[in-house]
């Protein structure tokens, strides 16, 4: 694409990679944020688009730029370590962007297991931190285990509820592997999450069966009827909303934040108002618990024999981030496509900031 190019109603693209992070880092800086902000959320947001987790890609960046200048998001964060006592720390993130909030309390989680074998930090004053993989993979990639949760507003129902109670309320968990790439598990505790919700709305496509309800709690696979998620797990949905009441004890009550039912919508009106998301994340030195070898051969063993185990007729079988790591490969090479409402907003961010739009792949 080039500036001034007129939008259609058709998924444009693939543009390449590296220019589209290019364009997002000029944006969110020319509308205010500071750098670690932009390298942040850039961060964040690139992960998820390499990794084709799009719901949670660069399709975020008109939301983002949206609260960084309406009052939502504090575009110039100061974050402060308000408590620190042995492993542990409490961080105040002053209302940040959430990617800023994450990546730093990983940064410290890291820090407080190199001197404990273990470090967890709290986040309090956050906001919507994108792909919760990012921050977890972060530690993998300095050779720990890492997790990272956050609660977000109402948007899923209970198991047989008819009105929304948790947020899609993510977990994500990175294991290192050796020379290969880390184990990666990254998942709403919803059947589906609330920006896919929006893709699908974008691309023109029913929703999968079993991962929405309209507003009397019913079934549909309609996104424009969807008016709440269904927990994971379908008609075993209570294991789903289990895990999302695991990750509101640790993302809200641990860090003294709102509950998901006392949050603000995502999707405004208010834009204004921070909205007091909390975020937990945890770093663990398996040295710490067994030694280099032992362990790194535990993964390799396990890994080896996850992939090569007999796979249904016509399937396969995968490693938690195998899928994500093969649809990187293919995206550096070929660019990546932009879901018609992402495009449409890329036309308007670039006109209203001098902004270039990202060169075709």
């Amino acid at each position: 694409m080039t500036k001034g190019e007129e939008t259609s109603n058709e998924a444009l693209g693939p543009v390449s990679l590296s220019d589209l992070e290019r364009f997002c880092r000029e944006v969110l800086a020319a509308a205010g944020a500071d750098d670690a902000t932009v390298d942040a959320a850039a961060r964040a947001m690139m992960h998820g688009t390499r990794l084709g987790v799009d719901s949670h890609g660069v399709r975020l960046l008109d939301h983002y730029v949206t609260a960084l200048t309406h009052g939502r998001v504090n575009p110039r964060p100061h974050l402060e370590l308000t408590h620190e006592s042995g492993a542990i720390a409490t961080l105040d993130a002053d209302n940040g962007h959430g990617a800023r909030a994450a990546y730093y309390g990983m940064e410290q989680a890291i820090r407080l297991a190199g001197q404990s074998g273990i470090g967890a930090v709290a986040i309090r004053n956050s906001s919507h931190f994108g792909p919760a993989g990012a921050y977890a993979l972060a530690a993998a990639e300095a050779g720990l285990i890492g997790v990272a949760t956050c609660n977000s507003d109402s948007f899923m129902r209970l198991h047989d509820g008819a009105a929304p109670f948790h947020g899609t309320n993510p977990i994500a968990c990175a294991v290192p592997s050796g020379d290969n790439q880390p184990w990666l598990l990254d998942m709403a505790t919803s059947a589906i999450t609330y920006n896919r919700v929006q893709l699908y709305k974008s691309l023109g496509q029913e929703l999968p069966e079993h991962t929405a309800s309209d507003a009397e709690g019913q079934d549909t696979r309609d996104p424009e009827a969807a008016s709440m998620l269904a927990p994971l797990g379908g008609s075993q949905g209570f294991k789903g909303a289990g895990l999302a009441g695991l990750v509101e004890i640790f993302s809200a009550v641990l860090t003294g934040m709102r509950l998901s039912f006392d949050i603000a919508p995502m999707g405004g009106p208010d834009f204004s108002t921070p909205r007091g998301l909390g975020a937990f994340v945890l770093a663990l030195k398996p040295d710490a618990f067994v030694d280099t070898a032992t362990f790194e051969g535990g993964m390799a063993r396990y890994l080896e024999v996850l992939r090569s185990s007999a796979p249904r007729s016509g399937a396969s079988v995968m490693a938690p981030g195998d899928r994500e790591w093969a649809e990187a490969e293919r995206r550096i090479r070929e660019g990546v496509p932009l879901d018609p409402a992402t495009s449409s907003a890329f036309a308007r961010l670039a006109e209203t900031y001098g902004v270039a739009l990202p060169r075709d792949a």
